[in-house]
Parts: structure tokens; C-alpha cells; sequence
């Protein structure tokens, strides 16, 4: 197996000499370890003594510690290194220009799973954002993404659906690095954020976390498992509904379901080529928080045998709409609000696109619906491409 390093134990080797002297910012989380498992503040702080002047965290806490969307997390003080702890997540974002002023750069060291919806990569586009405006650089350390960079899938994010849950004009699947990312929000964008990103050493685009040799440390609350990370570029999906996405379980997002449904009409309204890579198995449930909380649920859970044919955005949209037709008289789409937007269905925001929706409404066929959502997947090939710094 090859040695990966990433941004962060590159730092640690001697990237860090040339921020002697400076007031820096960190946005990180408790995933931000190097190769040692030692969080990046314990790290930047023994390097940097006295040189770190606040901590920010993005959704979830510095450390990770609250659960599920809108649920922000209190400032604090760091015990260790008596400087702020503060969240950028939601209603506290715009708090940033304030902080900025106290410092000369801002490191942003986050682990991202590879999926539009997820929030880190908004947070750290308003970080650019407002670093541009305050004149301040940004140093990102690069890590991998877990579900590889050469695998893309899902619809495109059209414009007009933009939010917390999809800052850009991304495929469901992006395949890109949060470094290769920023770039690409800098170019297309036209922030002019001064950024520098120490990228990783020995990674390619075809590895998957499985590849790496690294622990996975869960990123936020609900993500366990690499093989969690596997089945959310599809499985995200059951948010938008009143269909439990396992939150509540020891396995969101692999095991799904509701106490209306029956796990065998499921399976057998699920046409066989769409669970390429993957087997579902027969689940019943009991959350103990979130949607259907205390009831039992019937469900499925969504086994990855095959990480590299497994296309997790095919096979949940296609179990979308065998439940959405197995079970028309019970089930329904979440209302808002969803992720600080309180007017547009959350499934449309998680989709990027309110199309998808009403074709699955009209009835349109899975194999129809699928080349539609892949339309503009080539377009984005050819965007990202200058952005993309490292091997196939």
C-alpha cells in the first residue's frame, strides 16, 4: 500500500518555518489529524508556539460534538490554549470578517467526503470569500478525497438552487480534493483569494480511502465509516423525504426506512442493474433520535461489496422511486426549513435542481431519469480539469 501524506504532515516536516512569526487562524475539526493521529492545533501550536489566535469549527463543532443540521454549536475557550473556539456553521458565518482582523493567515485543514451536500466545502468557500475581501491569504492542507478522484456522478447543480448544500455547480460525486476545489471557487468564482494549498504526497486519483493507509476518523457525527462515506452520494437523498436516513442508528445512511415500510415489496420493486457493486439486506430498526424516533422501521441495509463498480447515486435514486411507488399513500417529501433555507423543499436543495423531483413525481422511468441527471457531466470533466493536481 502506498504512503499518502497530506497537507497536514507536510506542514509538520518543515512547510511550517515560513509562518514564523504570524497570527494564524485555524478552521479544522477533530479529523484534522496527521499521519499520528495528533490534531493539527495540538501540532501547528507545538511548531508555532503563541502564533495560533483562534480556532474555528465548521458544522458539527471543532469537535465534532453536535448532531444533524441547524443545530449550532456554543463558543468556547480552549482549555489548552486559552484562545476562542469558534463555529462558522449557519448564523454564526458572519462573524468571520470580525475574526479575520486578528489574524495575518488562515490554515483550513478539513476532511470533506468527496459529496456536493456536504457543508465543509461551504464553509470554506465563504472563508475565501471573505479572506478576499479582508486581504488575508489562506493556506489550505490538502487531504484526500475518500471516494477517489476519478469517479464522477449525478445531476449538476443548477445556479438558482444554490445553498449550504451546494455551493457550486457540482455533480452529486465531484471527485475533487478540498484543495483542487478551492482553486476551482477562485477561479470561477473571480474571488481573487490570495491561496496557497500544500497538497498531498502520494496520492492518485483512482485511490478510494481503502487505498490511503490511513485511520478514518469519523468527520461529523454521522459519518462513521468510510463505508458510511461510500453510500452518502446517494443515500444523502432520504433527507429530503419522511423516509429515515438512519439517523438514530449505529449505521445512518447504510440502513434506511420507515415503520410503513416492507423491505421485501422494496427489493422486489427494484429492477437488479441498479444495485451493480452493492446488495441490500432485509433491516428493521429503532432510532432513538431524528425521524420516526422509537418506531420500529422497516427498512433495507445497503451492503458495498464492490467500492470501485458501486455507483451510489444510481442505486439510491433508483430505491427513491420504488419506495415513492410501492409505497404512494405514505410517503412524502420533508418540509422545509432544511440547512438555513426556509422556503424551498429540502429535496430540491440536496438535488441542486427542482426537475428531479417533479420527474419522479410524473412518473419518469429510472433509466430516463438517470441520462438526464448525467447530462453536463462531461462540460464538468473539462471545467475541473486545470484544477486537478494529481496523477490519474
Amino acid at each position: 500500500m502506498a504512503r499518502v501524506d497530506t497537507g497536514l504532515d507536510r506542514f509538520i516536516e518543515g512547510y511550517w518555518r515560513r509562518f514564523k512569526g504570524q497570527s494564524l487562524g485555524l478552521l479544522a475539526n477533530h479529523a484534522s489529524v496527521d499521519r499520528n493521529l495528533v490534531n493539527a492545533k495540538e501540532a501547528i501550536s507545538a511548531l508555532l508556539p503563541g502564533q495560533l489566535k483562534v480556532l474555528l469549527g465548521p458544522q458539527h463543532g471543532f469537535w465534532g460534538e453536535d448532531q444533524d443540521n441547524m443545530i449550532e454549536t456554543e463558543d468556547s475557550i480552549d482549555p489548552e490554549l486559552r484562545i476562542p473556539v469558534i463555529s462558522l456553521y449557519g448564523s454564526k458565518a458572519d462573524r468571520l470578517p470580525t475574526i479575520l482582523e486578528s489574524i495575518d493567515l488562515l490554515i483550513i485543514d478539513l476532511q470533506d467526503v468527496g459529496t456536493r451536500v456536504y457543508t465543509f466545502i461551504s464553509t470554506m468557500l465563504q472563508c475565501l470569500k471573505d479572506a478576499a475581501k479582508a486581504g488575508k491569504g489562506v493556506l489550505i492542507l490538502d487531504r484526500p478525497n475518500p471516494l477517489g478522484g476519478a469517479i464522477v456522478e449525478g445531476n449538476l447543480l443548477r445556479r438558482k438552487f444554490t445553498s449550504l448544500v451546494g455551493p457550486f455547480t457540482l455533480p452529486m460525486r465531484h471527485g475533487m480534493t478540498i484543495g483542487e476545489l478551492a482553486y476551482l471557487f477562485n477561479d470561477a468564482l473571480k474571488l481573487g483569494c490570495d491561496i496557497t494549498v500544500l497538497p498531498l504526497k502520494g496520492w492518485q486519483r483512482h485511490m478510494l480511502w481503502n487505498d490511503v493507509g490511513r485511520r478514518w476518523l469519523m468527520p461529523s457525527p454521522n459519518m462513521p465509516l468510510f463505508a458510511t462515506a461510500q453510500v452518502y452520494p446517494g443515500q444523502v437523498i432520504w433527507e429530503g423525504t419522511n423516509i429515515s436516513e438512519g439517523r438514530g442508528t449505529c449505521r445512518p445512511f447504510e440502513i434506511f426506512g420507515a415503520p410503513f415500510i416492507d423491505p421485501v415489496k422494496v427489493k422486489e420493486g427494484l429492477p437488479p442493474q441498479y444495485l451493480t457493486g452493492c446488495c441490500l439486506q432485509e433491516y428493521w430498526f429503532r432510532p432513538t433520535f431524528n425521524k420516526w424516533e422509537g418506531k420500529r422501521c422497516g427498512g433495507l441495509m445497503l451492503h458495498v461489496l464492490n467500492p470501485y463498480e458501486y455507483r451510489p447515486f444510481q442505486t439510491s435514486v433508483a430505491l427513491l422511486k420504488a419506495v415513492m411507488e410501492v409505497f404512494v399513500d405514505d410517503f412524502s417529501w420533508r418540509q422545509p426549513p432544511y440547512e438555513y433555507d426556509f422556503d424551498r423543499p429540502p429535496i430540491d436543495l440536496i438535488f441542486g435542481d427542482s426537475s428531479i423531483r417533479m420527474a419522479l413525481e410524473g412518473g419518469i422511468g429510472v433509466d430516463e431519469l438517470l441520462d438526464d441527471c448525467s447530462q453536463g457531466l462531461e462540460a464538468f470533466l473539462e471545467v475541473r480539469r486545470p484544477y486537478l493536481g494529481y496523477e490519474e
